[in-house]
């Protein structure tokens, strides 16, 4: 199933708000959606909450876990969103990585931002998922109109450090709002938040087109044809053996190496392991 993170390292970006906010838009479409919440806060899930005592909405089905339990994607969920905590790096940030399709940094308008920004995109860089071009990667701008000097700004920043663009999310009172009642912009008649909805098209297509390219990249992984070693008699196999010893390992493998390498359990097994981590610092 496609997964989608959304990640930085800096507390009060916005994560929380892209993540529902995408959710919503995911379940509009009638999809079956999971909103994974990573963050201690569990700020997203404390909106599906007030979200439950909204009658007209589509359901998103939300994903905790505790020092007791792990939960796992239920039956018949289709794609994930995850909202994941400030400061994640390191073994924390692999974990998530390595389950995740895609992800979408938020940044503010300020220095800090970026810099923040800057280190989380350059380690997720020399992870193997990315390198390899399963997991895409992109900055989103948060509280940015698209017609102000801030947005020019956050574009240039972009194209001087390498950076995919995916699109501004502009400062309004719609999110607040919708952040209370538990519903986001996809949940309103399209009418009452058209400029804003006009803000999501090309960040929900990058979204898309992402998937879509990992899924590409999946199928053609799958769908190689491994080489065959020659086959050999069983009298030369006995002198090979009884010429060369066993090689001795010097060491585990890492466990970050290339998905073609060592295989991947299927998604739902991997979100098991994935959130132990987390578990443990709860």
């Amino acid at each position: 199933m496609p997964v989608v993170a959304i990640i930085n390292r800096k507390g009060g970006s916005g994560k929380s708000t892209l993540a529902t906010q995408l959710a919503g838009c995911l379940a509009s479409r009638g999809l079956h959606v999971m909103l994974g919440d990573v963050d201690r806060q569990q700020s997203s899930l404390a909106w599906l909450r007030r979200r439950g005592a909204q009658p007209a909405v589509r359901t998103i089905v939300g994903w905790a876990f505790s020092a007791n339990s792990v939960m796992r994607p239920p039956a018949g969920i289709t794609h994930v969103v995850l909202d994941t905590p400030g400061g994640l790096q390191g073994y924390d940030l692999a974990r998530i990585v390595m389950s995740s399709d895609a992800i979408l940094i938020p940044v503010g308008d300020s220095i800090f931002d970026r810099e923040s920004a800057l280190e989380c995109h350059a380690e997720l860089l020399t992870l193997p998922r990315v390198a390899a071009g399963r997991c895409k990667v992109a900055i989103v701008g948060m509280r940015l109109d698209a017609r102000t000097k801030a947005a020019a700004r956050m574009q240039a920043w972009a194209d001087q450090h390498a950076l995919v663009y995916a699109g501004s999310v502009r400062e309004s009172q719609v999110y607040p709002r919708s952040a209370d009642q538990g519903i986001t912009l996809f949940d309103v008649p399209a009418a009452k938040v058209e400029a804003d909805l006009a803000q999501w098209r090309p960040i929900v297509d990058w979204v898309d087109a992402s998937w879509l390219a990992t899924e590409r990249i999946e199928a053609t992984s799958k769908a190689a044809v491994p080489v065959s070693a020659p086959s050999i008699s069983p009298n030369a196999r006995r002198r090979t053996l009884v010429r060369a010893p066993l090689p001795v390992s010097n060491g585990p493998a890492s466990e970050f190496r290339a998905a073609r390498e060592i295989p991947r359990p299927p998604r739902a097994e991997r979100f098991g392991w994935l959130f132990t981590v987390f578990r443990s610092r709860a």
